[in-house]
């Protein structure tokens, strides 16, 4: 579990990236979670793009998501979703201490 002060890091940090992963009218699939699991093996903090076109909401796909992809969600702004999940081997981002 993220404190709001990791929260409010991660946001930060996501601020000026653009979405990598798009969710379209087939929902979350299996390639959609293949694509998500690889950014997050990669980068740790993901922005990902729920499109008009898909017909759940964007919460259920954002919960769906981060339950699926094991990670953390760290914010949901419109129909973008950022996750978060820490690398156990190649650490990316390193959060600020408590």
């Amino acid at each position: 579990m993220l404190t709001g002060k990791e929260k409010r890091f991660l946001r930060s940090l996501a601020n000026t990236m653009e979405p990598i992963v798009q969710v379209g009218k087939a929902g979350v699939n299996e390639s959609v979670l293949f694509s998500l699991q690889e950014a997050l093996q990669a980068r740790e903090l993901v922005k990902v793009r729920v499109l008009k076109n898909c017909l759940d909401e964007v919460q259920d796909v954002a919960q769906e998501l981060a339950l699926e992809s094991q990670s953390e969600l760290v914010q949901t702004i419109g129909r973008n979703v950022l996750l978060y999940r820490p690398n156990p081997e190649k650490p990316v981002i390193e959060l600020p201490t408590k």
